[in-house]
This record gives C-alpha cells, sequence and structure tokens, in this order.
C-alpha cells in the first residue's frame, strides 16, 4: 500500500512537472543582438523590454540580449537577420542601406538642420515609406528609430576648421556613406569594426574617430584622443529591425505587442540619450578633455555638395521631401 501511495505521490509530481515545462517550453526567446556595451541605454532599455514582452504575450515570447558584439560586429548582424542566427538587432540606417539604398538617407552627413527636424523625420510619412521599402526589398521589418546622438570628431588636435581634417586618418563605420563627411572635408576615412576602434586610437592606426557623446565616453575614447571637437555632422539614429523569419513567424496580436514593446525600448533610449548629450560636455572637461566649439558652417557647405553626388542612396525625390519636413 505505502508502494502504490509512493507510486501514485510520483505520477502526481511528473504531471505537475510537465504542466510546469509545458508553457516553459513553448516560450520562443528572440535573439537581440547589437555593438553597444552592456551600461548604455540602448541595451538596458532591450533587457527592460524581455519582461514586457513575456507579459505582453502572456509567456509566448521573451527576449535575450547580446551586447558588445558577442553576436558578431555589425555587418555580421545585418546578415544574421536573413541566416537566421539573429532575431532583432539594432543598427546603423547606413548599414541598413547596403540593402535597401533610400533608407540611409537618414544617417547621411548634415542632411537634418538640427533635432527638431530629426524628430520630425522619425514620425513622418517619407520614413514609414521607407521602412515599408527596406521591408519589402530584405523581409525584414523595421518597427523603430532611436536617437544615437550627434557625431562628433574627436582628435589630438583641435578642428576648428574643414582644413584642420585634410589628410587626417579618421576611423569611419565600415559603412560607404560614413566616409562623405571626411571626403568633403578632405580627411582620409578609414573603416574599422566598432569593437577595434580603442586600440586603432591607441596603437596610432588612426589619427581620429566620430561618434556621439554618449558612445565616447562608454567606449573611452576620450583615454586616447586629446580633443573633442563639437562637429555634430551627422544627426544619427538606430534602426530596429526583426527578422523577416521571426516576424513572419508570430501572428498578429503578438507582433502588435513586440512592435510596441521595441517602440517603447526606442523611446526609453532616446530619452537617455539625450540627458546624457546635455551632461557631458561639462563631465569631460572635468575629465580634462579638450571640448571645441566648432562653427558647423563651413563643415556643413562643403558636404551639402555631394548630398547628390555618385555616393547617394536615394533620388532627389526622397532628398527633397526629407528637407521640406517643417
Amino acid at each position: 500500500m505505502a508502494y502504490a501511495n509512493k507510486t501514485a505521490a510520483l505520477g502526481v509530481a511528473l504531471l505537475a512537472s510537465t504542466a510546469i515545462a509545458g508553457p516553459a517550453a513553448a516560450e520562443t526567446v528572440l535573439k537581440w543582438a547589437h555593438v553597444y556595451e552592456a551600461n548604455e541605454p540602448y541595451n538596458t532599455c532591450a533587457v527592460a523590454a524581455s519582461d514586457k514582452l513575456k507579459e505582453a504575450t502572456e509567456g509566448r515570447y521573451s527576449i535575450e540580449v547580446y551586447p558588445a558584439s558577442s553576436l558578431g560586429k555589425e555587418t555580421d548582424i545585418n546578415e544574421g537577420l536573413s541566416l537566421g542566427t539573429v532575431d532583432i538587432i539594432y543598427t546603423g540606417q547606413l548599414f541598413a542601406g547596403r540593402a535597401y539604398g533610400p533608407v540611409a538617407i537618414g544617417g547621411a552627413p548634415y542632411m537634418f538642420r538640427d533635432f527638431d527636424h530629426w524628430e520630425k523625420y522619425r514620425t513622418s510619412d517619407l520614413f514609414q515609406e521607407l521602412s515599408q521599402g527596406y521591408d519589402e526589398a530584405t523581409g525584414n521589418h523595421i518597427t523603430s528609430l532611436t536617437y544615437y546622438g550627434e557625431r562628433h570628431v574627436t582628435s589630438n588636435k583641435p578642428i576648428e576648421k574643414p582644413e584642420d581634417m585634410s589628410g587626417l586618418k579618421i576611423r569611419v563605420p565600415d559603412a560607404a556613406l560614413y566616409q562623405m563627411f571626411p571626403k568633403a572635408v578632405g580627411a582620409n576615412p578609414t573603416p574599422i569594426a566598432f569593437a577595434e576602434v580603442y586600440l586603432a586610437l591607441q596603437q596610432g592606426t588612426v589619427d581620429a574617430q566620430e561618434n556621439p557623446l554618449p558612445t565616447i565616453q562608454a567606449k573611452k575614447f576620450y583615454e586616447v584622443q586629446d580633443d573633442i571637437n563639437l562637429t555634430g555632422h551627422i544627426t544619427d539614429a538606430l534602426l530596429t529591425i526583426v527578422s523577416g523569419s521571426a516576424w513572419g513567424g508570430m501572428d498578429e496580436t503578438d507582433q502588435t505587442a513586440l512592435e510596441k514593446v521595441l517602440d517603447e525600448a526606442a523611446a526609453c533610449a532616446t530619452e537617455q540619450v539625450i540627458k546624457n548629450e546635455k551632461d557631458l560636455v561639462q563631465w569631460f572637461r572635468d575629465e580634462g578633455v579638450k571640448v571645441n566649439e566648432v562653427d558647423r558652417t563651413p563643415f556643413r557647405d562643403a558636404t551639402v555638395k555631394l548630398h547628390n553626388g555618385p555616393d547617394a542612396s536615394w533620388d532627389q525625390a526622397t532628398y527633397d521631401r526629407l528637407q521640406a519636413i517643417e
């Protein structure tokens, strides 16, 4: 009788464990990859998105975030959307532009008059149309645009005018349009993967690099560069993209939930980046870094001439629509 009771108890326990394991086994974990540090807002806001998605989908989906190039460099994770090695990525618009040229326009130098112009573009019909064009060209789905900050040049000398950049060997991301600004001012653009930039600066492989203030702080570029020059040459942003296979595998209710969660993550990071930008000029100066104000007009004038040149991946009509946004 005791044996029978133990057997029955074991059966109940097995049934209970199966009931617990059932939903867990059914949960789909989406891999979200990016190249930014774990303590940056892009990552912390992405990590917070997992619980929100799990709740919104009643446990059907969650997110595992892979920061700091742990699943590959920017080129790798873009390719991973099609290969099935990643489900969600943050990526620069110029990298996405390799697959659908017009979407790169938002990442081109001096394309926006100011932050307000960028913000209106983010919510414009034009951005929605460009996102749809990317979706149709790749099968992958753009959900959100996160403010990345104004990109500035760091160097070991002050940069006050375009001529100061003549011959300067400057690291840029490995996407062709990032070379537009250096070319316009006579510098020598040198593509280097993001994870390798600190060492390249430290060893003198390049003389300079360009990134927003929060990234310069997070990646500690100020440790190996004397000057931050506020060129503000790109009002930059990150696209959040979901792979076609992950998106297509979800029903409409879960797609809506995921899109909402990713939009909230974009808003979360954008808010923090804006605050960080405002605070960091003084923080760098307190650290002994020279932060140089720059008259951007001559830099802009030199660059705008190239906007619709041979490197442009958009047509004149798209350019005119963006510039007409008020």
